[in-house]
């Protein structure tokens, strides 16, 4: 044992500072840690995470209440490195703390390779490969670029989600998609193992990371190292410039977790949401886009696990790229505005060609912009003049089945 702390956490202490550091004095010779959180949760929730001393490990929030970390293998959402000597902190987030307070009991240890092995034994197994049908469908192509099918939101279990990386690309493929971004909260544990599974499943996994604060989420687009979530979002989006990657105003409307912090004209921001589902006439996020009219719409299914979200590809975002290109070729589609989003990977679309929009598998729609009159859509692929932006396809209830800039 290396230490055991108590401490009660009251409301006050959540409106002062909402993530605690917890530190920790690990002696030379540990091959690895055990954290564990104990809590009584009603009314409460507390989320974990921790840092070395060369280094961010990881983070699981509320999704976990135990983890273990060492050089060979760490729980998923914790890097695996080398145990050193020195002073760990324990993250402890504040995520929600009853009126009463919450007392928490944080026990961090030296343990075996053998619990290290057994830890590692009970995650989920990815699943064989799989051999990947081509269910593309036939869009118009532009410039020899090709639309391709994905979504920029999901989990696995590196954070708060039911899948290994392998599950959730073998799902994402058999769904149609051509890509997937994997953006665990927190964390870029997941990185290094998408390329294995994009391959053995036929499906371009991007990297992400859902940078989460109770003030607004974000994704964070490519291969750009970890993004400092207790930083203020103002340094996640310049952090994310200076890297070359993309930063993505998640659910923007949204009920406690809706984006609350300045951050000036969002280039690219998920303006379709699978919560839209939920009340598919709801007019607010397309008010919240027509409002910032320079943002790239993407769309997202933020799935976690089968039967209690969206699944990948609902909503379906396309990206005009390269049929052969990487992850790089889908988010420099997205840089260059060249997105469309629909309900689903095989319903009405709407796609950009130039100074024309085309709406495919739309007949009886009606076409609608800012400022616009509504066209009816007669004709499986039709054609219309379209110089200005944003457009969108809705049914006689206002329902939106597809909107593009």
């Amino acid at each position: 044992m290396l230490t055991t702390v108590t401490r009660r956490w009251g409301p006050s202490d959540r409106a002062e500072l909402q993530i605690r550091e917890v530190p920790v004095d690990v002696p030379a010779g540990c091959a690895a840690l055990e954290v564990e959180l104990s809590y009584a949760a009603a009314g409460a929730v507390l989320d974990l995470g921790l840092a070395g001393p060369a280094c961010y490990v990881g983070w699981s929030g509320g999704a976990r209440r135990r983890f273990v970390v060492s050089e060979s293998w760490s729980t998923p959402g914790y890097l695996p490195v080398p145990v050193e000597a020195g002073v760990w902190r324990v993250l402890v987030g504040l995520h929600r703390v009853a009126p009463g307070g919450v007392e928490m009991t944080l026990t961090v240890r030296s343990t075996s390779a053998d619990a290290v092995g057994r830890a590692r034994e009970a995650e989920p197994a990815d699943p064989p490969p799989t051999d990947r049908v081509d269910r593309r469908r036939r869009l118009p192509t532009l410039d020899g670029l090709t639309w391709l099918a994905g979504d920029f939101h999901s989990h696995t279990v590196h954070s708060d989600g039911a899948l290994s990386i392998g599950a959730l690309a073998a799902l994402a493929a058999s769904r149609g998609l051509d890509f997937l971004a994997v953006t665990d909260h927190n964390t870029t544990s997941h990185h290094a193992h998408l390329p294995a599974a994009g391959r053995a499943h036929g499906i371009r996994l991007l990297p992400g990371q859902e940078v989460t604060r109770d003030i607004g989420h974000a994704n964070a687009f490519g291969d750009i190292g970890f993004v400092d979530f207790r930083q203020p979002p103002t340094a996640w989006a310049a952090d994310v410039a200076r890297r070359g990657g993309i930063l993505s105003v998640n659910h923007p409307l949204a009920a406690d977790c809706a984006w609350l912090s300045p951050l000036g004209q969002a280039p690219v921001a998920e303006v379709w949401h699978s919560s839209w589902a939920q009340v598919p006439s709801w007019g607010a996020p397309l008010a919240w886009w027509l409002l910032t009219p320079g943002t790239t719409p993407i769309g997202g299914s933020d799935f976690h696990q089968p039967g209690s979200d969206a699944l990948p590809g609902s909503p379906t975002t396309w990206v005009l790229g390269n049929a052969d290109g990487d992850s790089d070729d889908v988010l420099s589609g997205v840089r260059a505005g060249r997105t469309s989003v629909s309900a689903s990977v095989d319903g009405p679309l709407l796609l950009r060609d130039g100074d024309e929009l085309v709406a495919v598998d739309a007949d009886g729609l009606l076409l609608t912009g800012a400022d616009q009159g509504r066209r009816p859509v007669v004709g499986d692929t039709v054609r219309f003049d379209a110089t200005t932006n944003p457009w969108w396809l809705e049914d006689d209830h206002r329902v939106v089945h597809a909107l593009c800039r």
